[in-house]
């Protein structure tokens, strides 16, 4: 089968790999019908790269049509329409009956100290071979695809596999007051929908994004947007009386542009071999850090913290005393996908499109043209808020 690869820093192929088998009881084989390129998957192509080996099959975002099962899977057959959420997670553990599905007992990647087990996402967290493939083995397949149904694109389903419920669980996490603000750094893919859910539960909201068009995109839905800058704290608190927003919830990460120290250090650790650079993410501050410092200094006294972005520096310096003084409440955590997908699944099938499932997807190309995809969507040139993938090829 075709799989997208990674090759090195800021290098992925398209390969000829060995079709995924049936090696466990409980695993289904998934045909790959569409699957999308996450920001997650630019940590690995720029950041996190001494975790990945040559050939590890990326990708996290993937649905398709259930191809086979084993001799233990009792709730999916052959020919059922599904989602892949990217935590592996066994559904009946400690975590996962308590809703933490991204720690999940049985998975837990022991050796790196990692929570639950991801597809496509480096040793950091398993080592598991990816979706942006023509097929998929899918571990546990009793209990994480999510059966949708056959008359819907793919379009309406597919970001339930990770950015959807990101978002919402960026959202509940930052427990915005019913008549509150909700700012959210980074109008990308989750960025967007963090705005929208806040949007859809009655909240005001406000954008901040560097990209034009992401502001635009997020405009069409209603969301006030700014450019980002070293006046936006000020800014936002000139916009809600002084006090800053209620709370924020930060979809940008370890990505931030305007930070030269945390570009430096990514960059530096990118050069180092593998072993010396996994130890220097591991203990060292190797982040950009300027959105977070700025949703510090603007979200209000009292205020929550939400922390959708991933970063990956240990020592990432953090300015204590002001958390402290202002008294800021901080959630964050790797999405638990199957906590939200029951309640989110009937929305996105809604006529009305109320979260505008339908208006992210900017790029639609077939898996052959992954590495120019991952390139400008990384450069965010061409206009690029959302690449999916088609491993069966693009509709006519």
């Amino acid at each position: 089968m075709k799989a997208v690869t990674w090759q090195g820093k800021r290098n992925v192929s398209v390969e000829n790999v060995p079709d995924p088998t049936i090696q466990e009881p409980t695993d289904a084989i998934v045909r790959i019908t569409s699957t999308a390129i996450c920001g997650s998957d630019l940590h690995l192509y720029e950041v996190l790269g001494p975790y990945m080996a040559k050939g590890d099959i990326l990708g996290h975002e993937p649905m398709g049509i259930v191809e086979e099962v084993g001799s233990a899977v009792t709730k999916l057959k052959v020919g059922d329409r599904v989602v892949i959420p990217f935590n592996i997670s066994c559904g009946h553990c400690y975590m996962c009956t308590r809703g933490l599905q991204s720690q999940c007992e049985t998975t837990q990647v022991h050796e790196q100290g990692s929570g639950a087990a991801l597809l496509g996402f480096s040793a950091l967290y398993g080592s598991v071979p990816g979706g942006q493939a023509e097929y998929l083995r899918v571990p546990f397949a009793d209990y994480g695809p999510v059966k949708v149904g056959s008359d819907l694109p793919d379009e309406r389903y597919l970001y339930l596999s990770d950015i959807l419920p990101t978002a919402w669980q960026g959202v509940q996490y930052a427990d915005v007051p019913k008549d509150g603000v909700l700012t959210v750094y980074g109008l990308g893919p989750v960025g967007q929908f963090a705005a929208r859910i806040g949007r859809y539960l009655g909240h005001r909201v406000i954008g901040v994004e560097p990209v034009p068009e992401r502001r635009e995109m997020a405009a069409r839905h209603g969301i006030e947007t700014i450019d980002f800058s070293e006046e936006t704290a000020e800014e936002l608190r000139s916009m809600t009386g002084g006090r800053g927003p209620d709370a924020i919830v930060d979809a940008v990460g370890m990505e931030a542009h305007g930070s030269p120290v945390g570009a430096f250090a990514q960059n530096a650790v990118g050069i180092l071999p593998d072993k010396l650079a996994q130890k220097v993410m591991e203990t060292g501050g190797s982040d950009r850090m300027t959105v977070l410092h700025s949703a510090i200094d603007a979200v209000r006294r009292g205020g929550t913290l939400s922390l959708s972005g991933v970063y990956g520096g240990a020592a990432s310096p953090m300015p204590l005393l002001t958390m402290f003084d202002k008294q800021i409440q901080f959630r964050m955590g790797q999405c638990n996908v199957r906590r939200w997908t029951d309640e989110l699944l009937p929305i996105v099938e809604e006529a009305s499109d109320p979260l505008g499932v339908t208006d992210l997807m900017t790029h639609e190309v077939s898996i052959d043209e992954a590495p120019a995809a991952y390139k400008n969507f990384q450069k965010k040139t061409d206009g690029a808020i959302k690449v999916v993938l088609k491993p069966q090829g693009v509709s006519a």
